[in-house]
């Protein structure tokens, strides 16, 4: 009880003597520093706002402007070639200021709109510069002067010291081919696997549907970043998944913050920033015609998902985050917890790997009021959601070195332990490894990769874990206790729950997944035969294909467009003529490595 009454910050009794106040001095702490912690993160963000919206300048450089137009002012030279006493005749305070104090106004108006002018032109130019892509195309090793000279003026004008989203505003938009040249390409793409109509004629159909809108089908099979294979720093569940909760809300921070610095192709290309916006406190919301995004801007608790049931977790406790050996305790609560779940709550998350229209519908009758719509607004509005999984994963060398498991648990679980609404879930499995299971509306893969990079960094060289492989620090053992969510589902509900589970089921048990480790060579050996690694394992895939089917089939390889502004990805066609070619040669006897095919 003690630990309950920590969230009251004070009670009042109504007694024959009046009424009886109590406060408690803890609680009202943790109001006035969460208070102060919402002010802080406002002026951060509004500082940042300033900083990347006159970036390449900064700041700084108007006054530096202002001060040059002032000096020659008072030199008696006018670079404003008239237009300071223009702005001078035109201020609404002419009969209230001294001649030199509005002599002054004026020339601060000019020198703040000659900075605004240089901003937009230091932009253009970048912008100009970003769109030149002619060094993608050059050989490996063997650089143009021209793009050596176009890599020293975008470092010249890239500015110092950017924020996360500094370059926004300077990056190209994404060109949009024409009509011919994309049939030419198709056309091209096509000639290997098309069956040709018998008067020679291929048929060419255009569709007209709206390409903007989130799909109703299921979201059930996701992209599944893994742990290390050979490294687990601890088998304890609860005290990885506390370094590894704690790690994503240094990530959080820093990203809210714009800490993290932008990505750059080559480390001189900046790339668009836009995707991570929306990693934490993020869920995709089914519709009946289409899914939305709802994103928060903060939000202060997670749910972890254990055996069926379903409870909240504050993450931050006095103005900051838990630490790990904190989050520790809490999870390790949940672990420890005897409790059923209640009736429709085991497989409750499996509506989210169904169907979207049941979903939707099913969402707008069961869950619209009441504590289920209080429960699902948990969900929904977490900052990250964690399964403790029943299972142990991970590298297994006694299965021909396999990962086939892992990668199933990961890519659709049981396909009512994730849910798959939200921007991404962490999987903790009893075994102490880690995995993710990520939703691809919000972003692409590499976006979420970029994060579990960081975690897993962070975990093994900066937290650490104690002899006994705990989470270190000292705790706060007067925290409240995680809150299990509460639930009242009917069994209308239950059943659309069955049906959601049994469509996702049949979808996962579709997925046929083998993945080994071949270590016999990597990129470097590939590197040294002057090849693209990426093109090596493309054309290797096309050998390997028809080597099993004896024939060639449409094929693509996603393509990061992020060089240009809110870019997500395209469709590279890897089955083209030169690959075609080299896989018949390799198939025909007579060629040798010699020969000119």
């Amino acid at each position: 009880m003690a630990e309950a009454h920590q969230a009251v910050a004070f009670q009042f009794t109504v007694t024959p003597d009046g009424i009886d106040f109590h406060l408690s001095r803890e609680a009202l702490k943790n109001i006035y520093l969460s208070g102060i912690t919402s002010w802080r993160k406002r002026l951060i963000r509004y500082k940042n706002g300033v900083l990347t919206g006159v970036y390449p300048a900064s700041p700084s450089s108007w006054l530096i402007v202002v001060i040059a137009i002032m000096s020659t002012m008072y030199a008696r030279i006018d670079p404003s070639m008239g237009m300071i006493d223009c702005i001078k005749k035109t201020l609404p305070v002419n009969g209230y200021l001294a001649v030199q104090t509005q002599t002054v106004l004026s020339a601060m108006l000019f020198a703040t709109g000659l900075w605004v002018s240089l901003i937009l032109v230091l932009r253009y130019i970048l912008k100009m510069l970003l769109s030149y892509h002619g060094w993608m195309f050059e050989p490996h090793g063997r650089i143009s002067r021209t793009t050596k000279i176009w890599a020293t003026l975008v470092k010249m004008f890239s500015g110092r010291r950017p924020l996360l989203y500094s370059f926004q505003a300077s990056l190209p938009r994404l060109p949009v081919p024409g009509v011919d040249d994309t049939i030419k390409r198709v056309s091209c793409g096509l000639n290997h696997t098309l069956v040709v109509s018998s008067d020679g004629m291929t048929v060419w159909a255009f569709g007209d549907g709206d390409y903007g809108k989130l799909g109703t089908g299921s979201c059930t099979v996701k992209c599944y970043p893994q742990d290390l294979l050979y490294v687990t720093p601890t088998h304890r569940q609860a005290a990885r998944a506390g370094n590894a909760v704690h790690a994503m809300l240094i990530y959080r921070r820093k990203l809210d913050r714009e800490e993290h610095s932008p990505m750059r192709a080559l480390g001189i290309v900046p790339m668009c920033s836009y995707q991570m916006e929306r990693m934490f406190n993020t869920t995709r919301i089914p519709g009946i015609e289409t899914d939305f995004i709802q994103h928060l801007k903060d939000s202060k608790h997670m749910v972890v998902y254990h055996k069926g049931r379903f409870y909240k977790v504050w993450l931050h406790h006095g103005g900051r985050h838990l630490q790990p050996c904190e989050l520790e305790m809490q999870f390790q609560k949940i672990l420890d917890d005897k409790t059923e779940p209640q009736p429709g709550e085991l497989k409750l998350a499996a509506l989210t790997a169904g169907e979207r229209i049941p979903w939707a519908r099913a969402r707008v009758k069961f869950f619209s009021q009441g504590i289920n719509k209080v429960s699902l607004d948990a969900i929904e509005k977490a900052a990250i959601f964690m399964t403790l999984d029943e299972e142990e994963q991970g590298y297994d060398k006694e299965k021909l070195r396999s990962i086939d498991s892992y990668a199933k648990s990961l890519l659709h679980g049981k396909c009512y332990n994730r849910w798959f609404d939200k921007s991404f879930n962490l999987i903790a499995y009893k075994n102490g490894k880690l995995g993710i299971n990520a939703e691809h509306s919000w972003a692409d893969a590499p976006i979420v990769g970029h994060m579990w990079e960081f975690v897993l960094s962070t975990d093994h060289f900066q937290l650490g874990y104690t002899e006994e492989g705990h989470c270190k620090g000292d705790m706060n053992k007067m925290l409240s206790p995680p809150s299990k969510l509460k639930w009242d589902i009917p069994q209308e509900c239950q059943d659309i729950t069955e049906s959601s589970y049994k469509m996702a089921k049949v979808i996962a048990d579709d997925v046929d997944f083998h993945g080994c480790l071949f270590d016999d060579f990597g990129k470097g050996l590939i590197k040294k035969c002057r090849t693209s690694p990426d093109a090596f394992i493309q054309i290797a895939l096309q050998l390997a294909h028809f080597r099993d089917k004896g024939e060639f089939c449409l094929t693509y390889e996603a393509s990061m467009t992020r060089l240009f502004r809110e870019g997500r990805t395209e469709t590279v066609r890897s089955c083209t003529i030169e690959s075609t070619a080299f896989v018949h040669a390799m198939e025909n006897p007579d060629k040798t490595c010699n020969s000119n095919w």
